[in-house]
């Protein structure tokens, strides 16, 4: 029998990246998964490739959340496991950074992450596992990632503050932070490409294990917490990064 055999699974934002790994390697340990993302053309994709279900949610919007809710209660009735990806990164230094700047991400991964949990709550079974996906960023000091690394520090502290609220319904909560994974997240910062060759190059030097990450690591890492595997693993913070935190003299 497959480790997660009759448990019922939502991944937020599994239409790419890291969620699309992660809900494969779900399905693949014999989990009935749930997609979520806002691209409907990926979501269609992701349906027709991993054989899961797709449903379009907006996790900013709080009415799109209640839709989701309610549909998943409609076809699955109960869940037992939940990871919490869905989030978008932008990056902007402190004296230009901008009121929308701020909202934008804040909104999704930190307001929308809160939500979605609480939203989903009365339908995920007592013994259920939640997973955030957070980052290093959250520790690191990247400069231009203040708002970004600012919304992962605040799924850390939730991550512990909800494994006590939780921990009578025996519902495990525990965070998932990612180092450099594929395509490193300071590609997103306006550089151009010399320069990003550049600064990746650096980076790798500063990785014990001298390269990125794979999606598919990040994946096993939740099938893990998700499984009887992890059972008495609550409240902490799991850091896949390659031992880049570890190797801090420069």
């Amino acid at each position: 029998m497959k480790k997660l055999e009759n448990k019922v699974a939502i991944v937020t934002g599994g239409n790419s990246g890291i969620g699309y790994a992660a809900a494969a390697d779900l399905v693949a340990n014999g989990a009935k998964v749930i997609v979520t993302g806002r691209n409907k053309e990926a979501l269609a994709k992701a349906e027709a490739e991993l054989k899961v279900t797709g449903i379009a949610s907006d996790q900013s919007d709080l009415k799109s959340i209640d839709g989701l809710v309610a549909e998943v209660k409609d076809k699955f009735g109960k869940i037992d496991i939940l990871f919490l990806n869905a989030g978008i990164a932008s990056f902007a230094p402190l004296e230009s950074a901008s009121e929308g700047h701020y909202d934008s991400i804040m909104d999704v991964n930190v307001k929308g992450v809160y939500f979605t949990l609480q939203k989903l709550l009365p339908i995920l079974n007592d013994g259920g596992s939640v997973i955030f996906n957070t980052s290093i960023n959250a520790n690191v000091g990247m400069e231009n990632s203040g708002v970004y690394a600012a919304s992962k520090a605040a799924l850390l502290s939730l991550n512990r503050v909800f494994a006590t609220e939780l921990a009578p319904r025996n519902i495990r909560i525990n965070a998932i932070s990612p180092g450099p994974i594929e395509t490193p997240i300071f590609g997103k910062l306006g550089l151009e490409k010399a320069e990003i060759e550049g600064f990746g190059a650096a980076l790798s030097d500063k990785i014990l294990l001298k390269r990125f990450g794979k999606a598919s690591e990040i994946a096993k890492t939740v099938t893990f917490l998700a499984s009887d595997d992890a059972s008495f693993i609550t409240g902490t913070e799991i850091v896949v990064d390659g031992g880049l935190t570890v190797n801090t003299v420069v």
